[in-house]
């Protein structure tokens, strides 16, 4: 499986630092657009703070929103991965209206993630220089966590976490459109001691999950593990063996190129894929990907189009960030602050002027809508598309005899295309909505290909 798609913000519970919402609600019409697109998956943020709000006590009204999108993208053919996220530890943590920073630093944003029972920041300054992370009350507040301190209950809040994502896969453990679980975002591990107690949070939380997909009567879902938030630009030690579960997948974060200057790394694949070998070959997920979208609009820019190209290289799943961001988001808080109209980013456009929308970005959603292979019979071998021709090609190798390749092709940028193959037996084409095509073919053993070819 190829899982392609985008991240959806819309329950996560993010501090709000003015009147306008800090989130967009998600409907009908926005699964169907990305189904469009040829997405297979989406990356649904849900916050600590919103599924535990009081020591051991679950909403489960919130678990019923998350049930709620999840049925929704299921019937748009999007498998869901469940992002238990976090920026900069939690909402509680922007600083007082009376927080005196020194001179270089300024008060501290607040961000989403853990609830503020399990916040013991011990009272550190709540001021930042820098990058959100190195803000002191979140440095206190993720070496408490580490280290597994009594939350207000005496239980520890690093084992209260793990319970959660096991309250959490036991919600889901009979769900097949659920692909798994991202056990938290981009973790604030900013040592070689940090990245040794992520590794062990990451084995009591698939010991968790397991056991509850157990007691269930579910399947085991994969369990995405992320390194440190540093591992783009500062190696600190990679991550101890924490685990020999089968279904697990390295998932970083890719954004240089998108959120700095210059191109897409293409080093950052190759350490991805090398990182990833270390858990047994684990396969990759890139959580995170993505940069301001009007870098579509300039034929020159290639940003969108190699990112892509890249992942189709090395076979790796990814997700955009993001769907719809809100001119509330705490993202937008430093323009906002600065007395500048804040510039969303996704694929829908505001005036953050007025809080209108103005539509969808096409040029974007038109380079983000691509031929790729989403499940594949054996091993996947290449998937390779030219969005200039709409040429397509893929092959694999130790395919298992009568199985169904799935790829999804764009007729609506190309048209019908020719298609040709061997070790496939009744190649078709069944149409996927808005334009969209998937191309099935029946596995006959051992190594197929494929090719697409769109009209002249």
């Amino acid at each position: 499986m190829l899982l392609r798609g985008v991240n959806v913000n819309t329950l996560a519970e993010y501090w709000q630092y003015g009147p306008i919402p800090p989130t967009i609600p998600f409907d009908r019409d926005d699964a169907t657009i990305m189904n469009g697109i040829g997405w297979s998956a989406v990356r649904l943020l849900v916050s600590w703070s919103r599924v535990e709000p009081e020591p051991g006590a679950y909403d489960e009204r919130y678990l019923d929103e998350v049930a709620r999108l999840v049925r929704l993208f299921r019937r748009r053919n999007l498998y869901t991965i469940i992002d238990f996220h976090q920026d900069a530890w939690g909402p509680t943590l922007a600083a007082s209206p009376d927080e005196t920073c020194a001179p270089g630093s300024a008060p501290a944003f607040g961000w989403d993630g853990a609830p503020g029972w399990a916040t013991l920041d011990g009272g550190a300054i709540r001021c930042v220089s820098g990058f959100r992370e190195l803000s002191p009350a979140v440095r206190a507040s993720f070496d408490a966590f580490f280290a597994d301190a009594p939350g207000p209950d005496g239980v520890g809040i690093r084992t209260r976490y793990a319970r959660m994502v096991g309250r959490v896969a036991r919600r889901f453990a009979k769900e097949r459109s659920v692909a798994g679980y991202d056990v938290m975002n981009e973790p604030n591990a900013l040592s070689p001691e940090g990245v040794a107690a992520l590794g062990d949070l990451y084995a009591e939380v698939i010991a968790e999950v397991r056991s509850a997909e157990r007691a269930a009567g579910g399947f085991p879902h994969l369990v995405s593990f992320e390194p440190s938030i540093l591992w783009s630009d500062f190696p600190i030690g990679a991550l101890p063996e924490f685990t020999d579960d089968a279904n697990v997948v390295f998932a970083p974060h890719i954004y240089r190129g998108g959120l700095t200057s210059g191109p897409v790394q293409r080093a950052d694949f190759e350490r991805a894929r090398a990182d990833a070998a270390l858990f047994g070959g684990a396969p990759v997920l890139v959580g995170e990907w993505g940069s301001g979208p009007d870098r579509a609009l300039d034929p020159a820019d290639v940003y969108f189009r190699e990112h892509q190209a890249l992942q189709d290289e090395f076979r790796f799943s990814a997700t955009l960030w993001t769907w719809r961001e809100a001119c509330g988001d705490p993202h937008k808080a430093g323009e906002a602050t600065a007395g500048l109209v804040p510039q969303v980013w996704g694929e829908w456009d505001l005036d953050c002027a007025t809080n209108t929308l103005r539509g969808p970005r096409q040029a974007l959603i038109d380079q983000l809508t691509r031929a790729y292979v989403r499940a594949a019979p054996g091993r996947l071998d290449v998937t390779s598309y030219d969005p200039a021709d709409g040429a397509f090609s893929a092959a694999g190798s130790d395919a298992p005899a009568g199985v169904d390749l799935v790829a999804y092709y764009p007729m609506r940028l190309h048209g019908r295309p020719t298609l040709a193959g061997s070790g496939l037996r009744r190649l078709r084409i069944r149409p996927a909505g808005d334009g969209g095509a998937y191309i099935l073919g029946e596995t006959s053993g051992g190594a197929w290909s494929l090719t697409a070819t769109a009209p002249d």
